[in-house]
């Protein structure tokens, strides 16, 4: 079983490459798309300055983070989120770093899609992330749910 939900992680990262023909692509059709791209750079951002509490601001209160096909672990909540997610904020140096290339909102302007590449720190491709963003009622768009996919060989 193992076996068959990496190779669907990868097909899935594979479609998202295929999907995107360079880094600029999905933030064209006015002020949504852009403003959603710097919600997602904002939220890396976070991880890069080992700043939890602003992490903590980027995701609603009733978000879904699962895991990668080989790590199926599936937090409910801002609060679970952050504390599932507290191990990768310590230390002094961000395990990973992300970055969107395809960004996706939806006509009536209120959810969004963001995917990217996922680094180590040597800036070796380890993943592919996808995230469902929600306009929330004060304004500000935050993560709803959030999955990455392991690369492909």
């Amino acid at each position: 079983m193992k076996r068959r939900e990496l190779i669907v992680g990868c097909l899935a990262g594979s479609v998202g490459f295929a999907v995107r023909s360079d880094a600029a692509q999905k933030t064209q059709g006015g002020p949504q798309p852009q403003r959603v791209a710097d919600a997602e750079r904002s939220f890396a951002a976070t991880m890069a300055t080992r700043d939890a509490k602003a992490f903590a601001a980027h995701i609603s209160e009733e978000a879904i983070f699962m895991g990668a096909a080989d790590a199926p672990r599936v937090l409910r909540g801002r609060a679970a989120i952050v504390e599932g997610w507290r191990q990768y904020f310590d230390g002094p140096a961000a395990p990973f770093s992300w970055e969107p290339d395809i960004v996706e909102v939806t006509d009536s302007g209120s959810m969004a899609l963001t995917s990217g590449p996922v680094h180590d720190p040597a800036g070796k491709l380890v993943g592919r992330f996808n995230s469902i963003w929600r306009l929330e009622p004060d304004g500000r768009w935050r993560v709803l749910f959030d999955r990455g996919a392991p690369v492909c060989g």
